[in-house]
């Protein structure tokens, strides 16, 4: 039998449907606003109930492809509001004009909950799917509101309490929904108008800050009803071109306009392209006088309906002429210097790390294994200025069942076989330092969820402990894999990927770096200056395909270092030692330098291509002109050709017969050296 709650919602929204007085006027009128929408224009049966919709992950992908802006923007306000609510168990959406939550902060705690309830990634909340809910009502009517408990059309989300308020894109058209939700909340529907003020203000300061991005060419005029509160919480924002007309405009922007030109806000597209002159007495040239460097008592005007505000307005950003910027960017730091022998790309990424470094932003590093992730995270630390400790945690090394205890520490007796005294965990070994997360990718679901409360909280939380202990960490994580496609899988938390990449980073992996040869030579340099490479070594080096990347390579130098000599002979004040092929593992002996192309002797040295066939590195060991060319250099010394080019006589006899030169090289043997 169903609860007579049940029933008693249903009699009501039906006697509603019917006509009939609501009692007391118990409903807010943007609650009986969209009960008639959905009765009426939705076609929604009260008595039909139904579970939140989350829409497909694909289907959530291009919603948020399709905000991706907004959220950014959006995100460190949410997460400011997010932190005043702490511990009043409210939950934030950002959900776009679609209805659809594209962004999400809460408790790790009760996901299980909220994704039931709706307050979720990918939750679909428009009228004619959901009902009457607080996101729906906000994308019918463009208004702030709250839909509370009962309010609900559906009675499945009678249970909530919803709290939204409208995000209008910079020419006036609604482009999301700030939502802020509660599982259980006190019956009184007078206990959310705190949370109404909070949303709406927060509103408010995202379309200020997407309006300020997106405004750099233009005059941004900013108003306020108070000089007190003019430079640091306008009330509303508009964009103007150097002629003094509209370009763009906060929702509160377009409500001041509207107000001063006697005009209906709704009709905003009226509004872009009018003149200043219209809606204030003042005109372009007067904006230089509403700048910062007048005090804000002093910056007053006046709207054509009257009204006085004080203005602040902000110049363009000037474009700086191509001619003046320094030809070369700034130096790189000593740690970062050391990652890259001169290749563009790679130079290109440790300028951007450079910058990323002095923030504190969480930084993803991808790229292949051996590729150097840590080294370049360990040079971020180094470039960053903070005191702390560099840790390193390999989340792909560590037993899963220790992962646990290894990231967040234990407490004494947390758990047998644990050390007697307990142990910090590396989360807080790593505080004011840098935590550096390798093969994140390979983290176990459950303990991603923990690291997500880690980061959005900076808190860490040791076995066996009641109270948290705050950290400042910056976390750099790693991997080899694409996390992106780990998140299609279902492999890793999307909402943990927002939090890792923040800033993203690709490392190119060695075979498409045109400063391998210099990356050698700076790696055998590290294990002794007596060393170098011969030039017959030198082009298999380059020849090769390095799977394994900078490590591979570096072990590759050291068996060579290895074999290459055993010392100084007696007597002797100073030796060296030329690494030849002979030197180097037998993996890289096959290679046929005659077969990698003409790359191989271009990215290698000038004595190498003269070795190899004439000045000005005219040999191109790719073709049978070519190599019949060095043939006659060597009078058709099969030998002498093998030992040019760093391979056996073997590979020579082969080119030989495939590119049918066997007659000839008989010939050029005869002739007198």
């Amino acid at each position: 039998m169903p609860p007579q709650s049940y029933v008693s919602h249903i009699k009501e929204i039906e006697a509603f449907g019917l006509g009939q007085p609501m009692h007391g006027g118990s409903r807010d009128e943007a609650v009986l606003g969209s009960w008639r929408r959905c009765l009426d224009h939705h076609r929604l049966d009260p008595a039909r109930t139904c579970e939140a919709v989350i829409v497909p992950e694909g289907q959530l992908r291009q919603h948020q492809e399709e905000s991706e802006s907004l959220i950014r923007i959006a995100r460190s306000g949410l997460e400011r509001l997010y932190q005043q609510l702490k511990g009043l168990d409210y939950v934030l959406l950002l959900a776009d004009r679609h209805g659809v939550a594209v962004d999400f902060l809460g408790r790790e705690a009760d996901t299980g909950d909220l994704r039931r309830a709706g307050l979720y990634l990918g939750a679909e909340w428009r009228e004619d799917r959901a009902g009457t809910s607080a996101v729906g009502a906000c994308l019918a009517t463009g208004d702030a509101l709250i839909v509370h408990q009962s309010d609900h059309f559906d009675f499945t989300h009678t249970r909530l309490s919803c709290t939204a308020a409208p995000i209008y894109d910079l020419r006036g058209e609604l482009a999301a929904v700030l939502d802020l939700s509660q599982l259980r909340s006190p019956e009184e529907r007078a206990s959310q108008g705190l949370a109404l003020n909070l949303v709406v203000a927060a509103a408010r300061r995202v379309e200020l800050a997407n309006l300020m991005a997106q405004s750099r060419r233009d005059w941004v005029l900013r108003f306020s009803q108070s000089p007190d509160f003019l430079d640091v919480d306008p009330d509303a924002a508009i964009a103007v071109d150097a002629h003094g007309r509209i370009n763009a405009m906060t929702h509160a922007g377009a409500r001041l306009l509207a107000a001063a030109a006697r005009l209906d806000w709704r009709r905003r597209h009226a509004l872009i392209g009018q003149p200043l002159e219209r809606f204030f007495q003042f005109d372009a040239r007067h904006l230089p006088n509403l700048r910062a460097d007048r005090p804000a008592q002093q910056r007053i005007v006046r709207a054509c309906d009257g009204r006085i505000l004080f203005a602040h307005a902000i110049e363009p950003m000037r474009v700086r002429n191509p001619a003046s910027r320094p030809l070369t960017p700034a130096p790189l730091p000593a740690a970062l210097q050391a990652l890259s022998a001169g290749d563009p790309v790679m130079d290109a990424l440790l300028h951007k790390a450079a910058r990323l470094a002095l923030r504190n932003l969480p930084i993803l590093v991808q790229g292949e294994t051996g590729a150097g992730k840590e080294f370049l995270a360990r040079a971020i630390h180094g470039a960053s200025g903070r005191g702390g400790a560099f840790v390193a945690i390999n989340c792909a090394a560590i037993p899963e069942s220790l992962l646990e205890s290894e990231l967040f520490g234990y407490l004494p007796g947390a758990w047998t076989g644990g050390a007697s005294k307990g142990r910090q965990g590396l989360v807080e070994a790593a505080h004011r330092g840098t935590l550096f997360l390798d093969e994140i990718g390979d983290m176990p679901l459950a303990l991603q969820a923990k690291l997500l409360r880690v980061l959005s909280e900076s808190q860490v939380l040791p076995l066996g402990a009641r109270e948290p202990r705050t950290v400042d960490i910056r976390v750099v994580s790693a991997s080899h894999r694409p996390l992106a496609e780990l998140v299609q899988s279902g492999q890793f938390r999307q909402d943990l990927l927002y939090r890792l990449n923040a800033a993203e980073l690709q490392l190119p992996p060695l075979r498409q770096r045109r400063d391998l040869g210099g990356m050698m030579d700076r790696m055998l340099a590290d294990l002794g200056s007596q060393y170098s490479l011969g030039e017959a070594a030198r082009a298999m080096l380059l020849a090769h395909p390095w799977p394994g990347n900078l490590r591979e390579l570096n072990n590759v130098l050291r068996y060579a270092v290895a074999l290459c000599g055993d010392g100084p002979q007696a007597g002797a004040e100073a030796w060296e030692c030329v690494i030849e092929p002979v030197h180097l593992p037998d993996s890289l002996q096959a290679v046929d330098v005659l077969d990698a192309g003409p790359s191989v002797l271009q990215m290698g040295s000038a004595a190498a291509l003269d070795e190899a066939g004439g000045a000005g590195g005219r040999f191109q060991p790719g073709g049978a002109v070519e190599l019949e060319q060095l043939l006659a250099q060597c009078h058709g010394n099969v030998s002498e050709v093998a030992r040019q080019l760093g391979v056996s006589r073997s590979t020579v006899h082969r080119r030989i017969q495939r590119l049918q030169l066997g007659v000839r090289c008989a010939r050029w043997s005869k002739r007198p050296s």
